[in-house]
């Protein structure tokens, strides 16, 4: 489910969002940083989107934000700031964490204002083929609440392939809620590599 992001250790221990930038034709994903806080706040705070993650709180404050970023500086998750190209509007964060003890997941968000621009897919598949390209997964997982069609399209735009159903926690509904389990194999993220071509 979206934002459920952890450990991701892809260079010698290092926390890959404060150690690489990685681009796209629109976008640069980058660690967050202090001065991020009232920007993140501002597109966050939004009960649309923490409905769809697990974590995020709702309403979003600055005191939020900064204990997130402090998280991502400290290595303790792997997020990546989704921000554009040429003006660095922040637009939203993508990353990849431990779903279960050996299986790993991405996860995004986007921010209202930014809905149906493609930024989600161009994202994640940015994120993923990070993840492929610096760890030895032969596979890679992604959930999403079986409400949350958007999502859903970017998982199965990206190449994922409906795995399950399960149940996942909410922090802003205070409970559990239905989720869809998605897989993508590494042979085929091979065969979509070239993301343009499709």
């Amino acid at each position: 489910m979206n934002e459920q992001f952890g450990e991701c250790t892809p260079h010698s221990g290092q926390n890959c969002a404060s150690a690489i930038i990685l681009t796209t034709k629109r976008l640069i994903l980058r660690c967050p940083h202090a001065e991020d806080s009232h920007a993140i706040t501002q597109i966050a705070n939004n009960r649309r989107i923490a409905e769809q993650t697990r974590r995020m709180p709702h309403p979003y404050s600055i005191a939020d934000a900064e204990r997130w970023i402090e998280m991502m500086v400290t290595g303790e998750e792997c997020t990546f700031l989704v921000t554009r190209k040429g003006d660095d509007k922040i637009l939203g964060a993508t990353g990849c964490g431990s779903m279960d003890e050996n299986e790993k997941e991405i996860g995004f968000w986007i921010g209202e204002p930014f809905w149906a621009f493609g930024y989600a897919t161009e994202a994640a598949q940015a994120i993923i083929d990070h993840i492929f390209a610096t760890q030895q997964l032969e596979q890679l997982y992604g959930r999403c609440r079986v409400t949350n069609t958007p999502s859903r399209r970017v998982l199965m735009k990206c190449g994922f392939q409906f795995a399950g159903s399960g149940m996942c926690d909410s922090a802003v509904l205070s409970g559990p809620v239905p989720v869809e389990v998605f897989a993508l194999e590494r042979s085929v993220w091979a065969s979509l590599k070239r993301w343009g071509a499709r």
